[in-house]
């Protein structure tokens, strides 16, 4: 399991990061009202820990809960995982279907 110490909220580059044995993972993002769309998810093909994705997720969708937001997945595999976990689907603004 990835540590919450481990990742960073980079707001001016508005991506979240994640940096493992070396590698470095990363979330973009678009903040807009009390909206994030989470545009880009870059894992690199280094990491292989078959968990890293989900876990790189939980924390990057539990830092957000923490901070009130609604959550937009725009990009096709964090849509994925959102569909697979459905407490985070309380995340998702009103109206919005996965």
């Amino acid at each position: 399991m990835l540590d919450a110490d481990e990742l960073v909220d980079n707001e001016f580059q508005r991506q979240f990061e994640l940096t493992i044995d070396g590698h470095f993972a990363k979330i973009e993002y678009s903040l807009q009202e009390r909206k994030i769309f989470l545009t880009k998810l870059i894992i690199p093909e280094g990491i292989t820990n078959e968990n890293f994705q989900d876990d790189f997720l939980r924390l990057v969708f539990e830092s957000i809960k923490d901070r009130n937001l609604s959550i937009v997945p725009t990009n096709p595999e964090i849509a994925k995982f959102v569909r697979r976990n459905r407490e985070y689907k309380s995340l998702l603004p009103v109206g919005l279907r996965i």
